[in-house]
């Protein structure tokens, strides 16, 4: 690992550098791949000037079809070599680039599991955790009979241990199973970044006895980055808008939006990493079934 340029708390951006991996040995691979290619050209342009005198030959019987189909199959496996040697120079170009460790999401970094100098190979190691949009959960422990009376969808104020205020979150979801040891299930209950959240802390959660409303849009219009999660709202005159909204649980339907949507506006469904705010476009209506 040459350099770990990220350290844990930051914010990090969509496809940013994590850890820069060391790639003298793929650079030499690289360069190998080159001279290869140079070689099968060099033969290729032999086996043509080889035809090429060949033809001229023919034509005065100094030569017979048979040694021209030869030296005809000996250029075009050749020019085969040439394309076979490029192909594996892109190959090796291909991974190279991919050795760098990026982040797969935008959000908050949350943990780092390695150093700079430090040999990193495959395996179930976690080097870095991020948490999406900056997005945590709480998984609460409820007893087999409020297991049973709470549903996806509920709002639930969670208050950190040691902290007076509370934050709201919701139930996207509910355990199928009970603990035998303890006859206990987990309530998995989503939060909007905090800074008074922490990773690994506890608190205490009250689960409201309500479900709640709200419009449901597929994960594809869902945009996140470090100013959070939000969608592109099309205006009447077809230009896209950026909007911030707050999620909410994650069901097979789509993501609820918890806040920023009243379920009337016309949504950008697929497409809006291609977009800035102010494009206009031409929309496509897509009918939203469901809330």
């Amino acid at each position: 690992m040459v350099s770990v340029p990220v350290e844990p708390g930051q914010w990090v951006k969509r496809g940013q550098i994590l850890a820069v991996i060391d790639r003298s040995v793929q650079n030499q691979q690289i360069a190998s791949a080159s001279a290869q290619i140079a070689v099968a050209r060099a033969d290729a342009n032999l086996a043509q000037s080889n035809l090429n005198r060949a033809l001229k030959l023919v034509e005065r019987g100094f030569i017979s079809k048979a040694d021209v189909d030869r030296l005809t199959a000996t250029r075009d496996a050749a020019m085969a070599r040439v394309n076979v040697a490029r192909a594996q120079l892109g190959e090796l170009q291909a991974r190279t680039a991919r050795l760098n460790i990026v982040a797969p999401e935008a959000g908050l970094l949350l943990t780092r599991g390695v150093e700079p100098g430090q040999v990193v190979t495959g395996g179930p190691t976690v080097l870095f955790s991020i948490a999406k949009g900056g997005e945590l959960e709480l998984l609460a422990k409820l007893s087999e009979e409020d297991l049973a009376s709470v549903a996806l969808g509920q709002t639930a104020a969670v208050t950190p241990v040691g902290s007076g205020n509370s934050f709201t979150g919701q139930i996207w979801q509910v355990s199928p199973i009970i603990d035998q040891q303890n006859r206990q299930g987990t309530a998995r209950i989503a939060l909007a970044y905090a800074p008074e959240l922490r990773p690994g802390g506890f608190a205490s959660a009250r689960i409201e006895g309500r479900a709640v409303a709200a419009p449901m849009l597929p994960e594809s219009a869902i945009q996140n980055d470090e100013r959070g999660s939000f969608v592109f709202v099309v205006g009447k005159d077809n230009k896209v808008q950026r909007r911030a909204v707050k999620t909410g649980i994650v069901t097979a339907k789509g993501i609820a939006v918890r806040e920023g949507l009243s379920g009337s506006e016309r949504i950008v469904f697929r497409a809006g990493g291609f977009l800035s705010p102010g494009d206009k476009i031409k929309p496509v209506l897509v009918k939203q079934t469901g809330s």
